[in-house]
């Protein structure tokens, strides 16, 4: 089978061409700029305008589309939205078989803007012609990590202790992924997570004793209807197929150390 994948040069993607290359797809891989190498067919496409889609879709059996603009202002609209609708409409004339989109686990329960579009996009997908599956992950453990690690520059580690997340290791997503594009469109979505639901000072000792720091953890209640949708688990899933490797395999692999608390 031939796969488009969009958002190749991303996080996700990074991990699910070599994925999809030895599960035996053969793999096509869309980028904004001209780029070479092994590990797929690169084709230049613009969601933003749609220059280059309709070659891109020629040929392909099915669409993996994890193109996405972090943010929740015009130009995520633009990609995200409209980028979808250009690439459902595309992948339609062009008779492909099946459309999987990567989405986020919380986008109907957590109200933050980049979800809206998220969840906007969801809706493409299921109102297209291209029969289709939607994925929804959970938070990628190195997205975590960085989190983290920006929201402890200033010294101590400030966040809502009490909120509620469920780290999953990206290999693991891009497995399932080429799992349901073996199995083909599923026609609905379904929700992917890691193994555990940690509360946000949990996840922040760990990574702490981890990385042999010392810093305090300052929380800082987050206000209105996000904060109480993040401490009420909207960014966690109860889907029992979890991936099984946890956060504290990550940072053992990641910093070598353990939880010392």
């Amino acid at each position: 089978m031939k796969v488009l994948v969009t958002g190749a040069t991303g996080g996700l993607g990074r991990v699910v061409l070599p994925r999809l290359r030895a599960d035996g797809f053969a793999v096509r891989a869309t980028s904004r700029r001209p780029r070479t190498g092994a590990e797929a067919e690169w084709t230049v496409v613009d969601l933003a305008t749609g220059a280059g889609l309709a070659e891109a879709v020629t040929g392909v059996e099915a669409v993996l589309h994890l193109a996405s603009l972090p943010g929740g202002g015009r130009r995520t609209h633009q990609v995200d939205v409209l980028g979808t609708r250009r690439l459902a409409v595309a992948a339609g004339r062009a008779g492909v078989g099946h459309l999987l989109h990567v989405s986020i686990v919380g986008v109907d329960r957590v109200p933050f803007p980049y979800y809206r579009h998220k969840l906007a996009a969801e809706r493409v997908i299921a109102e297209g012609l291209v029969p289709w599956s939607v994925l929804r992950a959970t938070q990628f453990h190195p997205f975590l990590d960085r989190l983290l690690t920006m929201s402890g520059r200033l010294g101590p580690v400030i966040g809502d202790r009490a909120l509620l997340v469920q780290p999953v290791d990206p290999g693991e997503v891009a497995a399932r992924l080429s799992a349901r594009l073996s199995a083909g469109p599923l026609g609905d979505i379904e929700e992917y997570g890691g193994p555990q639901v940690l509360r946000f000072d949990e996840a922040a000792y760990a990574w702490r004793a981890a990385r042999g720091s010392r810093r305090p953890l300052l929380p800082v209640r987050l206000p209105g209807r996000l904060g109480r949708a993040l401490r009420a688990g909207g960014l966690t899933t109860a889907a029992t197929v979890t991936g099984s490797r946890t956060w504290a395999d990550h940072l053992a692999a990641t910093y070598g150390g353990t939880d010392r608390r």
